[in-house]
């Protein structure tokens, strides 16, 4: 089972996005019967066995063996992800793209961003699976609270100016068998929480500023 599976056709995305299947989807980390899932959920087992169908006809669940339970035996079956994101690509000519983008300090871009390595990684990842071979990634994921805008500002000149000179040090537009890498640094305000653990709103405009 593959931890994260990026979804690029639509016809599949469509199928895993429908509520039911997305819960299905969810159930099926570990094996499962549909008669057990069936009991687990509450929907009769004729319905629960129509979605079954669908998602594994899109190959987004697959045979796990089967288990005999008094006297029968059940066909089990599982997910192939643990979860799922759906690429951009999906959207064909509508996804997002940083070209499309003119304003490169705007949420938009760095959405575009996010999204073409979405699109990007997902590929790549799927050519390494096929080859048998691990994908070289580098991710670094950490939290920052700025005392103020000021202090907010003079981090992202030095941390441009530290990108900047590492790329000058290390580049090699001529290098014999280099490969190029795109390197993508990204910074957001945190989503707001409420102590009483509601969905995420959106930042105050004083919140945005720091």
């Amino acid at each position: 089972m593959l931890d994260v599976e990026v979804i690029e056709d639509p016809a599949i995305a469509t199928v895993a996005l429908e509520p039911m299947r997305s819960r299905l989807l969810a159930e099926l980390a570990e094996p499962a019967s549909a008669a057990n899932l069936a009991t687990r959920l509450g929907v009769p087992r004729q319905k629960l066995n129509y979605h079954l169908r669908e998602l594994e006809a899109h190959g987004l669940v697959r045979a796990a063996g089967t288990r005999k339970w008094g006297g029968i035996t059940e066909r089990q079956l599982v997910a192939t992800a643990s979860a799922y994101v759906v690429s951009p690509a999906a959207l064909g000519p509508a996804a997002t793209t940083p070209a499309r983008v003119v304003d490169r300090l705007s949420a938009s871009y760095l959405i575009a961003l996010a999204a073409r390595a979405v699109r990007e990684v997902g590929a790549l990842m799927r050519r390494a699976l096929l080859a048998e071979q691990r994908l070289a990634t580098l991710s670094i994921d950490t939290e920052i609270r700025f005392r103020s805008p000021t202090e907010r500002a003079a981090f992202s000149r030095e941390l441009t100016a530290a990108i900047t000179d590492l790329a000058a040090r290390y580049h090699d537009a001529d290098a014999t068998g280099g490969r190029p890498h795109r390197v993508v640094v990204l910074a957001h305000p945190l989503p707001v929480t409420s102590p009483l653990g509601d969905a995420p709103s959106s930042p105050t405009a004083t919140e945005s500023q720091s």
